[in-house]
């Protein structure tokens, strides 16, 4: 069985929106042999992007997930979003996987997203290669990408991260007759050519030795491979300063054990759309990339623990161990919902019953299907073990980020925490009698999106959805009319406005009442403490005692979390610290309703005693523009109260970085198109909430 998972990789397609991750993926499942044609992104017949709405715009919206086979191994992938709107899909995509491949267009080298998805594999610990994809494209620059995964990427804040190149384009290495270079690439490891014919002959790949020209341009960059990788192996250092090299094999091997470990990024090259480069990205993914037996444990808390000394507990991936598995994704199906799981120890069959512990319920999971993109099959033998990420029909409480666990061997895994929402529209149906169907469906679509949200107002009875950006939100409403066919009026998008308070409040809150199910009581103290770099609402226990149930504390945190969806100016609260100071309770007495009474007093009284911050969301952009429209773009930015915090020359194009208030952005891609006769662009996304400048008219 573990040689079987030896053999197994989970591997997520993650870069910066259009720089090729649907057509790398699309020609990995050609080479692989799983599809037999490879199909087009411009053209909507791409293999995961099945979407009506993904292929009309020539864009990744969902994560889909295909499974492959390469050299005796099974490869399960899942390619991703680029663009920011959607990071909610890299964000619990990482959180399952093994390892990833990062895709970086060589034109533009290192993008704003390129940067986002990096920190997110970071934050997961996730090892990973890279493609330095479209060599062939005007301005395409190999180095200069290269070297900006190595000091933007991989040695930023001071980090013991390295960067190898393991495929090099040819030209790099000198001139070379008869042969094509935008269709040849240089083999570091096994100091050997590989040659990419055209789609007429399926890409075929060939290897050559190569020529005495090129000799020294590959032994200075194998030298760089080399002296990098002797910096993790001890034995490979001695090896080369004995021979002056080192075998392939045992390159490959060092290579891997310090990819695993996180401390080097191998880097690969090509142009996916013309088939170039993209079989060694396979091996790559076989060779540096880890199985599940190669990750560590997977951590959790058990919630019938007693102490927070025993809470911990670990989950080794192991077919023969309890079951341990987490939803990490929801999608709508005709007749069930379909919910996405990774299997991290035991296993499952159809039929199955296990527990969830958040809801304290058993969920009957009905059957196991293998995910093929918009297809599905049943797993083989009817179950499914550690290690496979699969499909679950039947599961009804559940949600993205639940955990469903053997009852005997109860743990609770670390929930996906996700982006807060920055941009909000208010909808109505075109009819009264639609506005049951309407909520129906908000509802729907708020379960299989972690940050799409939808509430009622209060004060004017409008319902209201917020999103990551413009086109989240326009892909809600498009969602709304083509999937459940409902006609709505939308109203224009306005900011998602957060507060936070201004200093410290230490308040108490105590619930102790007699009702006919019998008494109730709870008494809880907290310290609210605002914290500008926590996102969010952050939960500290101070008070540590080893006689209040997990449940208990589990309650704790969800009561607060809750109460402070509210804040004093009507705003859902963020950079916020909450310390439980001190708790009181009593055996047989104190329930999950009794701490949420209890929280509810001393958030109220908080609310009467704070002093209101509102905060707005400040945008990270970055605008690539040719210089003779630089001027005008970025006065546009100054009368935009945005701030330049970078400006640098990337091949033809200089980039723009800056911060803005997203209040201030709207309408943003007609303007900077008309500012430069359609030929900038630019990409934005969240960077955090700050004190608000000036506040709308209907606030």
């Amino acid at each position: 069985m573990s040689a079987a998972m030896e053999r197994h990789r989970n591997i997520g397609i993650i870069a910066h929106i259009d720089a090729g991750k649907t057509t790398t993926t699309e020609r990995i499942l050609f080479f692989a042999g799983t599809i037999h044609r490879a199909g087009g992104v411009d053209e909507g017949t791409t293999t995961t992007d099945f979407d009506p709405e993904e292929a009309e715009r020539g864009i990744t919206i969902y994560s889909a997930c295909v499974t492959t086979h390469w050299r005796d191994s099974v490869i399960n992938i899942i390619d991703t979003p680029g663009h920011v709107d959607f990071t909610a899909e890299v964000e619990r995509s990482l959180r399952v996987l093994d390892g990833a491949v990062v895709v970086f267009s060589a034109v533009e080298g290192v993008e704003a997203q390129s940067e986002t998805v990096w920190r997110q594999a970071d934050r997961y610990g996730v090892p990973r290669i890279c493609f330095i994809n479209k060599l062939d494209r005007t301005g395409a620059d190999f180095v200069r990408t290269f070297d900006e995964i190595n000091t933007r990427l991989c040695r930023s804040a001071g980090k013991e991260k390295h960067v190898v190149a393991v495929t090099i384009p040819c030209r790099l290495a000198g001139n070379v007759e008869g042969f094509d270079p935008d269709r040849t690439i240089v083999d570091l490891v096994d100091r050997k050519l590989l040659v990419f014919d055209d789609e007429s002959n399926r890409w075929a790949m060939s290897s050559h030795e190569p020529p005495d020209s090129l000799a020294d341009g590959i032994e200075e960059w194998r030298t760089k491979l080399i002296d990098t990788v002797c910096l993790f192996d001890d034995e490979a250092m001695e090896l080369y300063f004995a021979d002056g090299d080192i075998p392939a094999k045992q390159l490959r091997s060092t290579i891997r054990a310090a990819t695993l470990q996180g401390q080097l990024t191998p880097v690969f090259c090509g142009t996916s759309l013309k088939g170039v480069g993209v079989q060694p990205v396979l091996d790559g993914v076989v060779d540096y990339l880890p199985s599940p037996l190669d990750r560590p444990p997977v951590r959790g808390t058990d919630p019938a623990a007693k102490s927070e000394e025993k809470s911990v507990v670990e989950r080794a991936p192991d077919p023969d161990g309890p079951f341990c598995g987490l939803v990490f994704k929801i999608v709508a199906d005709k007749h069930n919902d379909l919910y996405f799981v990774r299997i991290y120890s035991g296993t499952v069959r159809s039929g199955s019953r296990m527990l969830n512990p958040r809801t304290g319920k058993k969920e009957m999971m009905t059957k196991l299907w293998h995910i093929q993109a918009d297809s599905r099959e049943l797993v083989d033998h009817d179950s499914a073990k550690a290690g496979d990420i699969i499909g679950v029909v039947g599961l009804k409480g559940s949600v993205t980020g639940d955990t469903l666990c053997d009852q005997k061997s109860q743990i609770v895994l670390e929930d996906i925490v996700f982006p807060e929402t920055v941009i909000s529209m208010s909808v109505e149906p075109e009819t009264s009698a639609e506005k049951d169907k309407l909520e129906a469906m908000l509802a729907r679509l708020s379960l299989q999106d972690p940050t799409f949200t939808a509430k009622v107002d209060p004060d004017t009875g409008q319902t209201i959805i917020s999103g990551m950006g413009e086109l989240h939100l326009e892909v809600i409403k498009n969602r709304m009319e083509r999937e459940f066919k409902l006609k709505v009026k939308v109203h224009k998008p306005r900011v998602t406005y957060k507060e936070t308070i201004s200093g410290e409040i230490v308040v108490e809150g105590l619930f102790d009442k007699e009702t006919s199910a019998g008494s109730n009581y709870a008494w809880v103290k907290l310290r609210l403490v605002p914290k500008p770099d926590v996102v969010g609402i952050e939960v500290v226990n101070e008070y540590v005692s080893k006689d209040v149930p997990a449940i208990h504390r589990e309650a704790l945190k969800n009561a607060v979390r809750d109460e402070a969806q509210t804040g004093v100016q009507g705003f859902s609260m963020t950079q916020l610290e909450v310390h439980v100071v001190d708790f009181k309770h009593q055996a047989g007495v104190t329930n999950e309703t009794s701490i949420y009474a209890a929280v509810a007093e001393a958030f109220n009284s908080a609310l009467q005693k704070a002093e209101a911050t509102v905060l707005e969301p400040i945008m990270h952009l970055e605008v690539s523009s040719p210089e003779e429209f630089v001027g005008n773009i970025q006065s546009d930015l100054n009368s935009r109260r945005a701030i330049v915090t970078q400006s640098e020359i990337r091949g033809d194009f200089h980039i723009i970085s800056a911060e803005a208030p997203l209040a201030k952005m709207f309408g943003y891609t007609t303007t900077v198109r008309s500012l430069s006769q359609g030929r900038a662009s630019y990409s934005m996304e969240p960077l955090r909430y700050a004190p608000a400048v000036d506040l709308p008219d209907y606030m």
